[in-house]
Order: C-alpha cells, then sequence, then structure tokens
C-alpha cells in the first residue's frame, strides 16, 4: 500500500496544473494520466488562444509543457488509469489498473469530459485534419471558409452562431425537422444570413483526401454533397464521471458538483477541477484555472489537518 498526501486523477491542463501548485506546496502528488495522457488537447492541431503562446502552439506540445513543468516540481507521473475508489473515509483508497493500491489524504479529479461523435469511420479519420467538436478552439482556422456543424440544440446552435461570425456560409444540419435550442438560439441561428439550415438531414460520410473537403448527406429526397472545409460535431460531451458517481453529487448530465467559487465537492477533501465539473466553458485555460483551485483547496484542506497529513 502506497501512501500519498494528493492523488491526482487525470492529465490535461486542470490535471497538470494542479501537479503544479500541488508539488510547489511540498504535498509530492502522484498523478496518474489515464489513457490519454493530455487529455482532449492531444488531438488538436493549433491553439492560439492560450496566453504565453504567441505564435501558437499544437495541442501535444503544449502538454508536454505541461507535463515537464509538473515533473519538474517533482509530480509521480504515471500512465494508466484508476480502476476503483473508496471515498467514504479518509485516507481515501484507490486501485490503479497495474493493482498498486494507494491510500490518499486528498483526491483532486480531473478526469475531462468526451465530446460525443456520430461514430463514422470517416469521422475518426479527419479528427484534427478537419472534424472538431470545439468551434471556439479551432474555428479561428475556417475564416472566410464553409463549414458544417451538426445537431440540434443550443450547442450546435451557439456553435453555428459563433461560427458564422469568422465564416463564409456554415451549414447547420439537423436530424429531425425542428430544433432542440431554446427560443432565443433560434431566433438567432434562424435570422443569421449565412447559416443555412438542412432539415431532417443525417451525416453519411465526411469526405476529403489529407483534410475535410466535403460531407456526403442523407435527405427525404435522396444523398447530396456539399462541399465544405470543416466539420463540426455539436451534439453534447459526457463527463469521465462514472468511476465517482457512488461517492460524488453530480449534475443530471453527470458534472461533478462543486460548491461555487471553489473546487470542493460534497466529500471533504475530495477535489474536482477541468471539464468533469464545467459544463459551461470547457476551455483549456479554464480548466488551468480550476487545476490551481484544487491544488489549493487541497493544500488548505491539509493545512486545517495536521495530525493526518
Amino acid at each position: 500500500m502506497e501512501n500519498t498526501k494528493c492523488l491526482i486523477i487525470g492529465s490535461g491542463p486542470a490535471g497538470y496544473t494542479a501537479a503544479v501548485y500541488a508539488s510547489r506546496a511540498n504535498l509530492r502528488p502522484v498523478l496518474y494520466t489515464g489513457m490519454q495522457p493530455g487529455g482532449q488537447l492531444t488531438v488538436t492541431t493549433d491553439i492560439e488562444n492560450f496566453p504565453g503562446y504567441p505564435d501558437g502552439v499544437g495541442g501535444a506540445q503544449m502538454m508536454d509543457d505541461f507535463r515537464a513543468q509538473a515533473e519538474r516540481f517533482g509530480t509521480d507521473i504515471r500512465f494508466g488509469n484508476i480502476d476503483s475508489i473508496r471515498l467514504d473515509d479518509r485516507p481515501f483508497l484507490a486501485v490503479a489498473d497495474d493493482g498498486t493500491e494507494i491510500a490518499a489524504e486528498t483526491v483532486i479529479i480531473a478526469t475531462g469530459a468526451s465530446a460525443r461523435y456520430l461514430g463514422l469511420p470517416s469521422e475518426e479519420k479527419f479528427k484534427g485534419a478537419g472534424v472538431s467538436a470545439c468551434a471556439t478552439c479551432d474555428g479561428f482556422f475556417y475564416r472566410g471558409k464553409v463549414v458544417a456543424v451538426v445537431g440540434g440544440g443550443d450547442t450546435a446552435c451557439e456553435e453555428a452562431a459563433y461560427l458564422s461570425g469568422l465564416c463564409r456560409k456554415v451549414y447547420l444540419i439537423v436530424r429531425r425537422n425542428e430544433l432542440r435550442a431554446s427560443k432565443a438560439m433560434q431566433e438567432k441561428v434562424l435570422r443569421t444570413p449565412n447559416i443555412e439550415v438542412l432539415w431532417e438531414t443525417q451525416t453519411k460520410e465526411i469526405l476529403g483526401d489529407k483534410s475535410v473537403n466535403a460531407v456526403r448527406l442523407s435527405t427525404k429526397e435522396g444523398e447530396r454533397t456539399v462541399d465544405i472545409d470543416g466539420f463540426f460535431v455539436a451534439i453534447g460531451h459526457h463527463p469521465n464521471s462514472e468511476l465517482f458517481r457512488k461517492w460524488l453529487e453530480m449534475d443530471a448530465g453527470g458534472y461533478i458538483k462543486t460548491i461555487p467559487g471553489t473546487s470542493k465537492t460534497n466529500v471533504e477533501g475530495v477535489f474536482a477541477c477541468g471539464d468533469v465539473q464545467d459544463p459551461e466553458y470547457r476551455q483549456a485555460i479554464t480548466a488551468a484555472g480550476s487545476g490551481c483551485k484544487a491544488a489549493l483547496d487541497a493544500e488548505r484542506y491539509l493545512s486545517h489537518c495536521p495530525s493526518r497529513s
């Protein structure tokens, strides 16, 4: 059985930032990366809206930089998953996928969220090469171009509206004959001249060579092909919170609830940061900021429990 003052579950900007702060506070954190070290950003080509990178940076490179900084201050970074955890008593007990058992005085959850995709083979093929699940992350690269957004809820309408300010043309691909978005968002989309809604339409295949150049659609009238430069999937995200469902309070979507203004969960000594507790912003910069908060909250928690830290 290993012992640690701070166990960080998940990498990405939230987990690695938490590790930097926890290490500098001499908590000697142990961080398990999960099966995708660096999280969703590792499949993003270029990031141009994160402070400190004036010329932009590849997502994988930025996560390498985050990791190197955490390692520099002494974080014990381990590739792998935490397969099970008990949060009903302190120290908390976790078991990694290699069988390692860990007793932790505090736990920082930074497991992120995963975008929901359509499940098409061509979608997987062009991820990072014209297929994206984040307009605010990647829309900049499609200025003056033609893009498609798939989805009919608030997220899809927001993405389409955002892209309409950058792109020459935005197709909104809607499976039904109506939008599920709020009335205000529907009105905004329908009155935007460069957004064309394709009703009762489903995506059959994303086409291209090295990058996306068209999409094949199925409609009531038959199949059609539309030329596009980018394809944005906006059918929602699901937080990677299943491991903690037995112990932590979550909203209807499975996002871990935290006390407003903090990273504190309903279990003392357990903190959540990044996209696993953020259904609203889901940006690298907000995830990093919440990782900082989680480490500071953990440090303060331990400072009030001197006999057990």
